[in-house]
C-alpha cells in the first residue's frame, strides 16, 4: 500500500509533455534561442536542455529549465575569456528579460521596471568547449574561489537518467523542498545514487526509508563525487553546510512515517494521481488504431 500511495505521489508530480508548464517552458528556450543567435549571429553556439528535463526528475513542486550555451573552443564572437562570454550573454538577454547572475547560471525573470517580474523557471548555462569533440567544458564562476570550472553536461545527465533510481531521486527531491532544504539538488541527485546502488529493485518505501536512515545516522560520513569532474570539483564543502539539517529532518521524517505513515510527509495525493492515471488512460486509448473485426489480417 505504501509503494502504492508513494507511485501516486510521483503521479501527481508529473508534467506531461502538452501541460500550459512545460509549453510556456518550451516557447521561452525557444525565444531564448533565437534571441542568443540574433546577438551573435556567427557564433558557433550549442544550445539544449539540460537539467531536471533531461534527466527525467522534474517534478511540479520545483521544476526549473536548464537551458545550455556553449560556445566552440576558438570562438570569440561572445568574448575572448569565460567571464566575457558569462557578461555578455547577460547583457544579451537583458534586452527582453530581467536577469539574475548566479555561480555559473543566468536565471530568467519577466523584465519589469519595477525589478519584481515574476519567475520564469529557466536558467542559462553559458559556456566554452574546452576541445573540437564538444563534450566537457568549461564554466565561470560568478564571484566564486575558482574563476572557472570544468564540467561535462552529458556526464551528469547520463549518471542520473540511466541510474536506475529517477523515480527515488523525485520523491527527495520533493521531500526536500516540502521541508526547505537549501541543499543543491545536484548534490542530492547524486547522495541518492550513492545510497542506493545495489539496491535499484528496491521497493520505493525502502529506498527511501533507506537513505533517510543512512542520512540520519551517517550524515557526517556521507561523501559525493562529480561524476564528470571528480578531482576538480569538491563538493564536500557544499554537503558539510547541510549536514546537520539533513540529519535533523530525515530523523524527523522517520518519526512521523512510522506514527502516521507517508501520507503525513507528502500529503493527500490520491485523487489527484488517480485524475492523471484516467488521462493517461485516455491517451494511449485514443492513439490505437483498432482493428476492425472483419478486416482482413494478412500473414
Amino acid at each position: 500500500m505504501s509503494n502504492e500511495y508513494l507511485r501516486n505521489v510521483l503521479a501527481s508530480q508529473s508534467l506531461a509533455d502538452d501541460s500550459e508548464e512545460l509549453k510556456s517552458l518550451q516557447q521561452h528556450r525557444a525565444d531564448v534561442e533565437k534571441l542568443l543567435k540574433e546577438k551573435f549571429p556567427k557564433a558557433k553556439l550549442t544550445i539544449r536542455y539540460g537539467g531536471s528535463k533531461a534527466k527525467g526528475t522534474l517534478i511540479k513542486a520545483s521544476y526549473d529549465l536548464d537551458v545550455i550555451g556553449y560556445f566552440d573552443r576558438d570562438e570569440t564572437a561572445a568574448g575572448d575569456t569565460l567571464k566575457d562570454i558569462y557578461d555578455n550573454v547577460a547583457l544579451a538577454l537583458a534586452e527582453k528579460y530581467q536577469v539574475e547572475r548566479r555561480t555559473s547560471a543566468l536565471r530568467l525573470r519577466v523584465l519589469d521596471p519595477n525589478g519584481q517580474g515574476s519567475d520564469l523557471h529557466i536558467d542559462i548555462v553559458p559556456g566554452r568547449y574546452t576541445d573540437d569533440t564538444r563534450t566537457d567544458v568549461y564554466l565561470h564562476q560568478n564571484l566564486a574561489n575558482k574563476d572557472r570550472l570544468k564540467t561535462n553536461l552529458q556526464t551528469h545527465i547520463d549518471h542520473v537518467r540511466d541510474s536506475g533510481v529517477t523515480d527515488a531521486i523525485r520523491l527527495m527531491k520533493l521531500w526536500k523542498v516540502l521541508n526547505a532544504i537549501g541543499l543543491k539538488t545536484f548534490v542530492l541527485e547524486l547522495l541518492v545514487i550513492d545510497l542506493l546502488a545495489g539496491k535499484t529493485n528496491w521497493g520505493l518505501t525502502d529506498q527511501l526509508t533507506h537513505i533517510l536512515t543512512e542520512l540520519r545516522d551517517n550524515s557526517e560520513e556521507l561523501t559525493v563525487e562529480d561524476p564528470a569532474n571528480p578531482s576538480g570539483n569538491d563538493l564536500t564543502e557544499t554537503l558539510d553546510q547541510h549536514r546537520n539539517t539533513l540529519q535533523w529532518v530525515a530523523k524527523r521524517t522517520l518519526e512521523t512515517v512510522s506514527s502516521h505513515g507517508w501520507e503525513s510527509v507528502f500529503g493527500k495525493v490520491e485523487e489527484e494521481a488517480k485524475d492523471e492515471k484516467i488521462r493517461k488512460l485516455h491517451r494511449v486509448a485514443t492513439a490505437a488504431v483498432p482493428i476492425r473485426p472483419y478486416a482482413k489480417i494478412k500473414n
